[in-house]
């Protein structure tokens, strides 16, 4: 999902004060054997401000141990590229991405005939969950205990949210194709968002959701989740949900049980997105995910 400008600039204070141990990679099972994998995606793929942070380019702030790289130390297949990128949407998966100092390639470019393995998690972006979040907790102080962002989101009884993720599917679907297009003979599979927000209630002002917008967000992004799952399923590719497992680990929790952080972050990582806990967590998800299949 998208970063602005102004955690970019944060991304020196995230890294100089990092010093906490990460978790270990996922433990290997018996997963197959791969020659080449390709992880696509945005932010929540990318990791941005979780050290360390790759050069390549740098305005990606994809880090070395999201999941995708993590996966990768367990797998060791002969060849692996993260393309994923923070603020990339479907169009940056065949067009050249503008970044902070510099460009990253179109994703799918990285997935050749050869390449047997294809994570991919997008359309966060597309559908503007991001700045949805921000002008919500705009909206959450003139009304706490309503839902004023969702009275703001629904015009003549249509949530425009819900629609933006409807209008949003045919375009999942289209990149899937392309990807089994591109590498006919790979295992594809498309990666679910964590839960960003607890069932209902939140954790208002420490982050700022009025109450009855807690539910009303989380429901939006079950829904995404959902039309996720169900354009792998039309696809004939696999899905990892990460959703349910990561029940009681959303924004709302202490230091060391959430894997998303909030808007203040306790740990290296950017606000609303995956820590390194987070990272481990979906590098087990998708390996579990690789071993069922393989069994």
């Amino acid at each position: 999902m998208a970063v602005s400008a102004l955690l970019r600039r944060a991304f020196v204070l995230f890294t100089a004060t990092a010093t906490a141990a990460f978790a270990a990679p996922a433990t290997a099972g018996a997963v197959p054997a791969f020659q080449k994998y390709v992880a696509l995606g945005d932010s929540f793929t990318a990791g941005p401000f979780i050290p360390g942070q790759r050069m390549d380019p740098i305005g990606c702030l994809r880090s070395d141990r999201n999941y995708p790289s993590l996966l990768a130390k367990q797998l060791a297949p002969a060849k692996f590229a993260d393309v994923s990128c923070s603020s990339a949407v479907i169009d940056d998966m065949t067009n050249p991405q503008k970044v902070l100092l510099g460009e990253n390639p179109p994703q799918l470019g990285s997935v050749t005939p050869d390449t047997d393995l294809v994570t991919v998690s997008i359309s966060g972006n597309d559908v503007g969950f991001m700045p949805v979040l921000a002008t919500c907790a705009l909206a959450s102080v003139r009304d706490p205990f309503g839902h004023p962002c969702k009275d703001d989101h629904t015009v003549g009884g249509t949530d425009k949210l819900a629609q933006r993720i409807e209008q949003t599917a045919p375009r999942v679907g289209a990149l899937l194709a392309a990807i089994k297009q591109k590498a006919p003979k790979a295992k594809v599979l498309v990666v679910g968002y964590l839960r960003l927000l607890p069932p209902s209630n939140g954790c208002w002002p420490l982050v700022p959701i009025a109450r009855g917008d807690v539910a009303y967000l989380d429901g939006l992004q079950q829904r995404l989740n959902g039309m996720l799952a169900a354009q792998a399923t039309s696809a004939g590719v696999g899905y990892v949900d990460t959703y349910a497992p990561s029940i009681g680990r959303d924004v709302c929790q202490l230091p060391g049980t959430k894997w998303v952080e909030g808007l203040v972050p306790t740990a290296p990582a950017a606000p609303v997105h995956p820590n390194a806990a987070g990272m481990t967590a979906v590098a087990a998800l998708v390996g579990k995910a690789l071993t069922s299949a393989s069994s």
